[in-house]
């Protein structure tokens, strides 16, 4: 077997492979003799059949059967004998494929960068600090009583917070327009679903009362021909709802997987949820600086773009799936969610990914056991039975595998931070988890 090889650009190889037409032939004949033994042919005893007759009937399909694997073998022989390591599969052009000749194809692809990881010292952390306290277990849990709450009429004026059941027909210079009119529409007052001034302007009114708001589009509204636009809208209201949240009782506490215990268990468990909210909204946010300042060390590592368009795929399909997507054979994904949407996240994806490998390797970490043990004991904590979910990982390895390589990134980051420094920022649970949500 003969091989060349040549550079084309960045991590793009184009290999060319010749392979000797005997050992092409040798495997066609060999096949064609075995299949002889149990073809059937009029005018011919079973297992009689001549190779000549073989060859004109079947040479041409077994001939290409062998081709493509003997290209697909060829190939992996070929890159172990450079010491390539491809990135995706190659494209493979066959240049000499007649009966009796050598074999000649060109394989183009890339190659997994070599990846010179650069030592980083001295860099900043900003890690939150902060607590759980009372006030902020009571403002979860009445989260949790207007989550199981009811909604009831009043007969007073509506106020924020409230959901009021509307009229409204909206025009723009005394003419309707589509989209600007609704009847019998619910609207909780404060959730900024409409307009800015239109929740505000219906605060204060009561059911039977109807009024005019002069507003404005917003300059960057959706719609092209209405930004900025000055607007009327008629509003009538039908009835004004208040939310009454539900009790503090055991059904409550039920719902929320509390089944005994009462108020003082419950608000233990709220407690400690909180807490382990908390704790992984620090560490991602201490996570993500981490990575932020490998990346920007690695800014010029030259990425696969084959590894690129596969990550592309996976962030793809996880959105889809995400917004209650089934794929159907008639659905074009890619028109729907181009390439662009995710290019610049799956390339930042792909670079730290390969980044972190040889940093893992450079390091010489593995997963720590008990690490991965206390990891995979503090997810089963949130289910009901603790145990099961435990025995579910351990006897499914796709699934430990998982959490064994989110523990050695958490070991890489810990070793990493040694040479930080690190800067602690007081700040309150709902600032650390926010700041956690929004940079997710």
């Amino acid at each position: 077997m003969q091989v060349s090889i040549e550079t084309t650009s960045g991590l793009e190889r184009r290999l060319t492979v010749g392979v000797p037409a005997e050992r092409i032939e040798s495997e066609v004949d060999s096949r064609l003799q075995k299949a002889a033994g149990n073809v059937r042919l009029p005018g011919f005893r079973p297992g009689k059949v001549p190779m000549k007759v073989m060859r004109q009937r079947f040479g041409a399909g077994v001939r290409q059967e062998v081709l493509g694997e003997v290209m697909s073998q060829t190939f992996q022989e070929a890159v172990v004998q450079e010491k390539l390591r491809p990135a995706g599969q190659p494209s493979i052009e066959a240049r000499s494929l007649e009966a009796g000749k050598d074999l000649e194809y060109v394989a183009t692809f890339e190659v997994f960068p070599e990846v010179d990881v650069v030592e980083i010292k001295g860099f900043d952390i900003e890690q939150p600090v902060a607590e759980v306290t009372d006030a902020d277990v009571d403002n979860i849990i009445e989260v949790f009583r207007k989550q199981q709450g009811s909604w009831q009429t009043v007969e007073r004026e509506a106020r924020e917070g409230d959901k009021v059941n509307i009229n409204y027909t909206g025009t723009r210079d005394g003419e309707a327009f589509e989209g600007g009119s609704a009847e019998n529409s619910d609207l909780e007052l404060g959730s900024g679903r409409m307009i800015p001034g239109f929740e505000d302007g219906i605060v204060g009114m009561q059911a039977g009362q109807e009024k005019t708001l002069q507003l404005n589009f917003p300059e960057d509204y959706h719609k092209e021909d209405l930004q900025g636009v000055a607007v009327e809208f008629a509003v009538a209201v039908n009835a004004v709802q208040e939310m009454v949240p539900a009790p503090l009782d055991e059904t409550l506490f039920a719902k929320y997987g509390v089944e005994e215990g009462g108020l003082d268990t419950f608000r233990s468990e709220v407690r400690q949820n909180m807490a382990r909210e908390l704790k992984n909204a620090v560490q991602g946010k201490v996570k993500q600086q981490v990575m932020d300042t490998l990346l920007e060390a690695h800014e010029s590592l030259e990425v696969p773009q084959a590894l690129v368009s596969r990550e592309i795929d996976a962030m793809r399909g996880q959105m889809f799936q995400q917004f209650g997507g089934a794929a159907g054979k008639d659905l074009d994904l890619k028109s729907l969610l181009p390439d662009d949407m995710f290019k610049d996240n799956a390339e930042r994806r792909v670079k730290l990914g390969l980044v972190l490998a040889e940093l893992v390797s450079k390091l010489d970490l593995k997963a720590d056991g008990a690490k991965v043990r206390e990891a995979v004991e503090e997810l089963a904590s949130t289910y009901q039975d603790p145990e099961e979910v435990v025995n579910y990982y351990y006897s499914n390895q796709e699934q430990l595998a998982a959490i064994e390589s989110r523990v050695l990134e958490d070991q890489m980051v810990a070793k990493l931070l040694e040479n930080a420094n690190i800067v602690e920022k007081q700040c309150s649970y709902q600032e650390a988890i926010g700041q956690a949500q929004a940079e997710s």
